[in-house]
């Protein structure tokens, strides 16, 4: 070996060796982005259920509750 191949060997040993590059996971942004899913999905369900009693105010109150009075 010359002597110019064996410092640069020698200048290579001493780096540790890197790991091939995986993918990498942020765990905080996996739980900012389900949180946030999350909340939209809700958010949804209300605009939904919102959207139909709008629609049908009464479809969901049983007739007892508002029954008509006997006129006598």
């Amino acid at each position: 070996m010359e002597n110019g191949e064996r410092r640069i060997l020698i200048a290579h040993m001493d780096q540790a060796p890197r790991p091939a590059p995986q993918f990498e996971v942020d765990v905080d942004l996996g739980f900012a982005i389900f949180f946030l899913f999350l909340l939209f999905f809700f958010l949804l369900v209300t605009v939904v259920r919102c959207a139909q009693t709008v629609l049908d105010p009464y479809g969901s109150i049983s007739t007892s509750t508002y029954q008509e009075e006997q006129i006598t």
